[in-house]
């Protein structure tokens, strides 16, 4: 075992940082005991969702938090359940610029002696800028008590959407696992 052990301590760092490329946060009452719910229902999408999202991104959006919700002991009911889970997308275009300088420089210098030196010198330096464009994409769940509409948990995830629909379909289950890392029940062990 022991010379697998950096083996395994490189996989788990490596899936963290795959992980990691988003940031989440929540709140919830912390007076609500949410071992109570046994179902959910979907209470849809905001309206704007639409112009964002594609149909395949919101279905895989859906599926990865029905799975993490049956993780938790939840289960899906099309209509009536314990919570009502409602979900939100805001998408903002943001841009990062990377400045490189790059220098050259000569000189020449001088000692005869004991004493200070002398020389002289000169250079040059060069600047570029480099501009990246890409979308910021926020995901918000909202979970209602359905009997007495009231939020009583709220998770956001907030990071740059990837733009490949292939890498999506991996990224999306993991992000959203990670928004679910704040919901008071967790998955058994």
């Amino acid at each position: 075992m022991k010379k697998y052990k950096p083996i395994l301590i490189l996989l788990a760092v490596a899936i963290i940082a795959g992980c990691s490329s988003v940031a989440v946060t929540a709140d919830w009452d912390k007076t609500v005991d949410f071992t109570q719910f046994k179902t959910y229902s979907y209470y849809g999408w905001a309206d704007n969702s639409d112009q964002i999202l594609n149909e395949f991104d919101k279905k895989r959006i859906e599926e990865a938090f029905a799975d993490e919700f049956s993780k938790r002991g939840l289960t899906y009911q099309e209509e009536g359940g314990d919570l009502t889970v409602a979900l939100f997308v805001h998408t903002q275009q943001e841009q990062q610029v990377t400045a490189t300088t790059t220098g050259t420089g000569v000189g020449y210098g001088g000692r005869y002696g004991y004493g200070p030196g002398w020389g002289w010198g000169g250079g040059m330096a060069t600047t570029t800028y480099k501009t990246y464009n890409y979308t910021v994409g926020t995901l918000v769940c909202d979970v209602f008590d359905t009997k007495k509409e009231q939020l009583i948990w709220e998770g956001v995830g907030k990071g740059e959407i990837e733009t490949n629909p292939q890498k999506r379909e991996r990224t999306i289950p993991q992000k959203v696992a990670k928004i679910m890392t704040y919901y008071p029940v967790q998955p058994p062990k």
